[in-house]
């Protein structure tokens, strides 16, 4: 059972059997009233029922007629984040997400979580890790401790704390592992679904196996990166662009020690003494519309960098989000030493 259904209590219920779950809420006390079916029909904090007592109704009296018929929700898959964004600013702190036919699909905490981006996310977990043996031996890269729990759950964790609920991810190499992890994602609140490679399909092409995701838009990371990426940011600033396909790119800084000639037919035409050059690197984290899966061909080794290429021979739109935050590719001896040291430094929530 997913954690949000502490939130939901049937129409029909007392006024007693309200007073008890609302106690064990605590301060994060309100109740959302559904029929059979699990649809939203109104809400129930200890306010009203205070209210309906002095009203005269008793404690084994039904909910239904002290519940407040309109509550605030979350339309899942809305594209739009004002809404999101407004009942946060405005202290609204739990919020129910109703599908399309208004059932409670999840009910979110803006005390828990920064937002909830309508997207799903593919974590990609099915590498080798040669350069970390002997420690990958046994063990998947991914699962590899940082601190007090695996990197991929780091990724993971930050992934929901962006209110993003159903989660793919990519296994093979000691798959089993992973997935005995995590399990299908209920003690986090969110919703894990595997996708297993039988042969190498490069840094993307596993994707074009998934036919069942719930938004229009995906987030595709890799699993052996730590970050404090704001998720929020990156998805507004591709909505808001209107991009088909968004790279996480690592600014990195050449500085050359010596002056720069820039000459022409062999004269030199000008020169910068000592200059610094920024270069933009992948960075392993993507953000697309759904549409752009058909352009990746099914069943067959296909890196990301073979898509970028294709989407911009064919016009498509692809742009850049430099990183202002933290960034680590875990690729190495060298580099999960620092990750260790950096978890203890680096704010990541």
């Amino acid at each position: 059972m997913r954690l949000f259904n502490k939130h939901l209590l049937k129409k029909g219920s007392t006024v007693k059997e309200a007073l008890t779950q609302l106690d064990i809420l605590a301060k994060d006390a309100i109740l959302f009233i559904v029929n059979n079916e699990d649809k939203l029909v109104g809400s129930l904090t200890d306010g009203d029922v205070r209210r309906g007592l002095l009203k005269g109704y008793g404690i084994n009296d039904k909910v239904d007629d002290i519940i407040q018929p309109n509550p605030h929700y979350i339309r899942k898959g809305e594209h739009d984040l004002s809404k999101v964004i407004e009942y946060r600013e405005n202290n609204f702190r739990i919020i129910p997400i109703l599908d399309k036919e208004n059932h409670v699909v999840n009910v979110i905490n803006f005390r828990e979580i920064k937002s909830y981006l309508p997207v799903d996310a593919l974590i990609m977990a099915g590498g080798r890790g040669e350069r970390l043996r002997p420690l990958t031996d046994t063990t998947p890269k991914p699962m590899l401790p940082v601190g007090s729990k695996p990197i991929l759950e780091h990724n993971l964790d930050r992934l929901a704390l962006y209110g993003i609920d159903d989660f793919w991810i990519s296994v093979k190499y000691l798959g089993k592992q992973i997935e005995e992890y995590f399990g299908n994602g209920n003690n986090k609140n969110v919703i894990i679904k595997y996708a297993w490679e039988t042969e190498p399909l490069g840094t993307i092409g596993v994707i074009s196996k998934i036919n069942d995701f719930e938004h229009d838009y995906i987030l595709v990371t890799n699993s052996d990166l730590l970050t404090n990426l704001d998720y929020e940011h990156f998805f507004l600033d591709f909505f808001n662009q209107n991009a088909d396909f968004s790279v996480v790119t690592i600014p990195y800084q050449v500085n050359v020690p010596y002056a720069v000639l820039e000459t022409n037919n062999g004269h030199i035409v000008d020169f910068k003494e000592k200059p610094t050059y920024t270069y933009y690197s992948n960075g392993g984290i993507y953000l697309m519309k759904k549409d752009v899966i058909k352009h990746i061909p099914e069943n067959t080794f296909y890196n990301t960098t073979d898509l970028l290429e294709h989407l911009i021979k064919t016009g498509k739109k692809v742009v850049s989000y430099p990183l202002a935050g933290y960034w680590l590719d875990i690729g190495s001896h060298d580099d999960y030493l620092k990750a260790q040291k950096d978890i203890l430094q680096i704010k990541f929530d």
